[in-house]
């Protein structure tokens, strides 16, 4: 007999008539609560109600019926308890089979409702029979999540090891239900709630940023970068993963066909166009065909054939799309190390409320990220000259890419592609020559590009440079003491200003 007495009760009832059906026609003996106990014995169950167990019934509409010495002995009693269960007339349980009320679920349905609303989501019994089995590991089977009930009854009697895992995995789920609970007691934490986070284990990592660091992957939310599937190549890298994130939260900030390469977790080529994915790969590629070298490429819309002709020569470290025809992947297959991730929600924004978490001494910083959805805005004040919808598009590129550099940062842009990056400088004028270098390298033969800065110029010596090398077009946050200097000189040299009022900084 794989187990000899269960106790049962359940939230969640997915898959347990299944499970607890031929262990019950093995001779297994079944306990169990009010509608758990009338689901079994529809099923044709034999069920032991909990009020026999307890010889107590259930009062105050249910909230009290589990709460019991004659359920807490039989589930905790050990070798040395045998006396006890023996003089009370109880036989041990080795099973327990419970999950708890979804207050989280009912939270989430509606993120405005009261506290008040939401008490009677608040599991009291589930809790405390799962830490008083999980407790007792040693004699008991506790079951949490449906999700291991085949395993059970494929692999049989679990062994001390396989019990100890099973109620380790319930002290997390009661973690992570009590500090969703005391989320929603505390409150939000931009109003001065306490912060709670937990996630769930995906994998361990070969390593961190570095091979003499620890690393590992963890999930917190139902679809996510962890949802990708993965054709080929090798397992993803910390790095690989910090980077895919820089390009997808890029890549999410534009509609057309779109295409960023990525490089040390900063964008390195973007580039859009307004019908063909082919033609933003191409353009993204030739930003800088240097710095791509060994960097990963996203992509808004499917790979197809031509698209993989074009990229496969090229040495890229992964390659994430929407899709991919079946001919592109078949040409990605000549590339064995090449790592091919599709993932649907790709381009969808999903997740909401998204945080960053930075650690410091003692603690760590949170902060919320502001929204992809950046687009041009009545806010945004034109200083000198009204930009055509060309220019528009390219100063709106600009912005947008300069959002995902490390700051100070500084981009230029042309008819839909970046020819010149500037990131992670000391002084903003540095940042500037930084990408006047490299447009000036790279495509010595474009002219005029614009220019976006995500904060404001201190001095008007960046406006200077910017207008020596040609540059006609700015768009700025503006905000600094000396904007009267600042757009004197732009007017002196003529440089058009656009200042957007805010600032968009990724240290």
């Amino acid at each position: 007999m794989l187990f000899k007495n269960a106790f049962v009760s359940t939230s969640n009832k997915t898959g347990l008539v299944k499970f607890i059906k031929p262990l019950a026609k093995n001779g297994m003996r079944v306990v169990s609560t009010g509608g758990t106990a009338k689901l079994l014995k529809q099923a044709g169950i034999p069920v032991i109600e909990i009020a026999k167990q307890t010889k107590q019934v259930e009062v105050m509409g249910g909230r009290v019926k589990s709460l019991h010495p004659r359920i807490y002995i039989p589930l905790l009693a050990r070798k040395k308890d045998q006396a006890l269960l023996k003089k009370e007339g109880l036989l041990p349980f080795d099973l327990l089979v419970c999950n708890l009320y979804p207050f989280e679920q009912k939270a989430k349905q509606n993120s405005t409702c009261s506290l008040d609303s939401l008490i009677e989501w608040i599991d009291v019994g589930g809790p405390s029979l799962l830490r008083a089995g999980a407790k007792n590991f040693k004699y008991v089977t506790v079951l949490c999540d449906p999700a291991d009930y085949s395993t059970i009854l494929k692999s049989g009697s679990p062994n001390l090891q396989k019990r100890k895992l099973l109620a380790s995995k319930v002290f997390d789920l009661l973690a992570r239900y009590n500090a969703c609970i005391a989320k929603q007691m505390s409150g939000n934490w931009k109003d001065g709630g306490n912060f709670y986070s937990s996630g769930k284990f995906i994998k361990t990592l070969r390593y961190g940023e570095n091979p003499n660091q620890k690393a590992a992957w963890f999930q917190q939310e139902k679809e996510g970068l962890h949802s990708a599937k993965k054709y080929q190549g090798k397992d993803l890298s910390f790095n690989n993963l910090q980077d895919l994130e820089s390009a997808i939260q890029l890549l999410r900030k534009f509609h057309k066909p779109c295409c960023v390469a990525v490089k040390h977790n900063n964008p390195c080529g973007v580039a859009t166009h307004p019908t063909s994915l082919k033609v933003a790969v191409k353009l993204s590629l030739q930003a800088d065909p240097i710095s791509v070298f060994g960097g990963i490429l996203a992509v808004n819309h499917t790979v197809s054939k031509e698209i993989a002709i074009l990229l496969c020569p090229i040495f890229l470290e992964v390659i994430i799309a929407p899709n991919y025809s079946k001919e592109a992947l078949n040409i990605f297959k000549k590339k064995k190390n090449l790592r091919i991730l599709e993932w649907p929600h790709l381009t969808k924004n999903t997740i909401a409320n998204k945080l960053s978490l930075h650690p410091v001494t003692g603690g760590f910083l949170l902060q919320d990220i502001p929204p992809n959805n950046i687009q041009w805005l009545k806010e945004w004040k034109f200083l000198n000259k009204v930009a055509s919808p060309t220019y528009k598009e390219d100063l709106l590129l600009a912005w947008k890419v300069c959002s995902q550099l490390k700051s100070n940062a500084i981009a230029l842009a042309f008819k839909g592609q970046t020819i010149g990056l500037g990131m992670g400088q000391v002084s903003r004028i540095r940042a500037v020559e930084q990408a006047i270098l490299a447009w000036k390298k790279l495509h010595p033969n474009i002219s005029s590009p614009v220019l976006a800065s995500d904060g404001f110029f201190p001095f008007p010596d960046s406006i200077v440079k910017a207008a020596e090398a040609g540059i006609r077009w700015i768009i700025q946050p503006g905000g600094s003491l000396r904007d009267k200097e600042i757009l004197a000189t732009a007017k002196k040299l003529s440089i058009n200003l656009i200042f957007t009022g805010q600032r968009c900084f990724s240290h």
